[in-house]
């Protein structure tokens, strides 16, 4: 599932027509950090600055220049009893002369009066008093900038780290909480938004009935879980049904994301932690939201992280703890949702904390067809758009993919200039959200080409004959993404159990292409390489995970994929070099026979596979019921592209030639020369 229209960020704007408060008001965080600001100006500012001590000039020197009559200004400053300091200023248009540059003089005071004044009028210099601020106000000067900045450190550093761990102030801050409040009226995601995970909505319709109405459910005495825990694939709609049951409730929904409590200082996520269950008991009948808890929440002790100082663990701590303090009386509700259950701690799965796991699965076919038809009452459907086959032809598809799959679809629809959309656009949209993008304008080496039509005629042939394989839906020869071909089928229901007769038919249809290219072809290809991996897969699977071997029997000799053993990094298997050999040979006798009966069924039909794969060279695609008439021996007689590209420029008004050269999603064999993604089995 996909979110429909999701809310931006849970806090709206005020509605149009209502005042918004009187006058604009400055956050109280705000002063703190204008007040810093302020002061790091000042500072910089004063310890930047140039702080010039003026140049001495010798009595004899001084005299010179009044001679020469080049003193501009003479500033005398008295305070001594013997003496005055002179601060004299030369004419700027000396020669050499730095402008506004001051030289100091000491002078005896007693002549300063008497024969220095006469001869400073009579060189045209400038005379004046100031009083000499002395020497301890010039200290106290210099020695100010260093007193702003112990201060500025000490109010700014020392006393608010004091209040870090969640009180107000500058620094204080990094302790709050980072969530966002979501009320009823502030979202416009309903239960009617979410399709195709019913069981998911039932089981979460308790937890809004027991907000709406507590004490029907204590009237027997029991009690509402504490914690449910959404677990499933991602885009499988875990975040759209906790945005729904904020729709939904009549109580604050207050959502943060794991990664949202790790910062850079340590302990800011236990703080965060605290602050919000603080929030959420003080709004409470109200509901938590913890998206992707496994970024805080995974398992302790389980990788070298430095031990109990970790700051991810110390968070964890915090929410075990919090958790743990609930009262009945609190009415607050924890939801989470992760896609690696496996790896969360046990102390937070326990009962008493996540008392309830709900499973939030990829849709079946009705499932996904709900979800279409939520996606498509925003566009606009054409009458031949059939979304019970597009349903049909996408196992394995997420609601996210299903979204991706009608917007891409209206967006096709849009740039032909068509009036709504069609079934082509959908899909067209399907293959391109699973494979790529149609790449028709790729020039193709002609034997490349050749060899492709084979390989995927050897696909679709057996996809016909065989009578456990799923029916064919579509065979194409144009490159898709990094795919130079493909070969599809459409299931007629949705498998979740795999018997062997179906196991060893989708072994064989994945060996059509490189059977093909050797028996016309003369050589082979690496575009096989994607059907190999193919078939090893599952015939590995066949015999050590699902007891499919006689020689094996009935033991279990696969992958736990580490889940038990969080310590485990390669170690020796559990079974002996004598078991492994054994196991190599059984699959390697398993894909023998199979390839055989491929090849030999092949053969059996060599004109019928030349004839799908010449068809394939004319048109490009096919689609299944083509095939089936070509197998049947009947000729097809429809315009190549080519035809209808020369009708078009010879009637310009002619309709459009549709696109037909989509491929399906990943239904076994799909393949590109030989090779699209199975889903994945066990």
């Amino acid at each position: 599932m996909t979110e429909s229209n999701p809310h931006s960020d849970g806090q709206p704007n005020p509605p149009k027509g209502q005042g918004s408060g009187p006058g604009l008001q400055v956050p109280r965080g705000m002063v703190g950090w204008i007040v810093f600001v302020g002061f790091a100006l000042i500072l910089v500012m004063m310890l930047t600055q140039h702080w010039t001590q003026n140049q001495q000039m010798s009595i004899d020197q001084f005299e010179t220049h009044i001679a020469n009559r080049e003193i501009a200004e003479v500033v005398i400053k008295t305070g001594g009893t013997d003496s005055c300091t002179l601060d004299v200023t030369l004419r700027d248009d000396l020669e050499g002369a730095s402008p506004n540059r001051v030289y100091e003089v000491s002078y005896p005071l007693l002549f300063v009066d008497g024969e220095l004044r006469k001869d400073l009028r009579a060189s045209g210099a400038k005379t004046r008093n100031e009083p000499d601020s002395g020497l301890f106000v010039q200290l106290l000067i210099g020695l100010i900038p260093w007193i702003l900045l112990f201060l500025f450190v000490w109010f700014f550093i020392f006393r608010q780290l004091r209040g870090a761990a969640g009180g107000g102030g500058m620094l204080g801050n990094f302790g709050r909480s980072k969530h966002r409040v979501t009320s009823k009226e502030h979202t416009n995601v309903t239960f009617s938004d979410v399709a195709g995970i019913e069981e998911a909505k039932d089981e979460v319709t308790e937890i809004i009935e027991f907000l709406k109405n507590p004490k029907r459910f204590q009237r027997l005495g029991g009690r509402i879980p504490r914690g449910v825990l959404l677990v499933g694939e991602p885009g499988c709609g875990k975040t759209l049904l906790a945005k729904a049951i904020a729709g939904e409730a009549d109580a604050p929904f207050f959502s943060i994301s794991g990664s949202d409590f790790v910062e850079m200082f340590v302990g800011v996520g236990a703080s965060r932690v605290r602050d919000l269950f603080k929030q959420a008991k003080e709004n409470s009948p109200c509901i938590i939201f913890l998206d992707e808890i496994d970024a805080v929440g995974r398992r302790r002790g389980a990788g070298f992280n430095g031990g109990g100082h970790d700051e991810r663990e110390q968070t964890l701590n915090a929410i075990l703890v919090e958790m743990d303090g609930f009262e009945s009386s609190d009415q607050v509700i924890v939801l989470a949702a992760t896609n690696r259950s496996d790896v969360l701690d046990p102390a937070l799965i326990r009962p008493g904390r996540f008392d309830r796991q709900v499973f939030v699965p990829l849709p079946d076919v009705k499932g996904r067809l709900e979800i279409l038809k939520v996606h498509a009452k925003k566009i606009k459907i054409g009458a031949d758009a059939d979304l019970g086959r597009l349903a049909r032809g996408t196992p394995m598809f997420s609601g996210a993919d299903l979204a991706a799959i009608v917007n891409e679809a209206a967006l096709l629809a849009t740039l032909g200039n068509k009036d709504f959309v069609e079934m082509e656009d959908l899909e067209e949209s399907r293959d391109k959200v699973r494979w790529g993008r149609a790449r028709k304008s790729r020039v193709i080496d002609e034997q490349e080409k050749e060899l492709t039509a084979y390989h995927e005629a050897g696909h679709a042939l057996l996809q016909v004959l065989l009578p456990d394989t799923e029916p064919l839906h579509k065979v194409s020869i144009i490159p898709r993404g990094p795919y130079g071909g493909a070969t599809f089928s459409l299931p007629e229901k949705d498998r979740t159990v795999y018997t062997t007769k179906w196991l060893e038919a989708a072994i064989k249809v994945t060996f059509g292409g490189r059977i093909a290219e050797d028996m016309f072809c003369g050589d082979v290809s690496s575009g096989a390489s994607a059907d190999i991996r193919q078939s090893t897969s599952m015939a590995r699977q066949m015999v050590t995970n699902w007891g499919m071997n006689d020689r094996l029997g009935f033991v279990f000799y696969g992958d736990d994929d580490g889940r038990s053993r969080p310590f485990d990094f390669g170690g020796p298997r559990e079974y002996s070099e004598e078991t492994a050999k054994i196991i190599d040979e059984e699959v390697k006798k398993l894909i023998d026979r199979t390839y055989s009966e491929s090849q030999e069924l092949l053969e059996q039909n060599r004109e019928k596979l030349k004839a799908i794969a010449m068809a394939l060279l004319k048109y490009e695609t096919l689609d299944g019921e083509e095939v089936h008439r070509i197998v049947r021996g009947e000729t097809l007689d429809r315009p190549t592209v080519g035809d209808l590209l020369d009708a078009a420029d010879a009637k310009p008004q002619a309709p459009s030639v549709p696109d037909t050269s989509s491929a399906s999603p990943d239904i076994p064999p799909a393949t590109d020369l030989g090779g699209g993604p199975l889903p994945q089995l066990g």
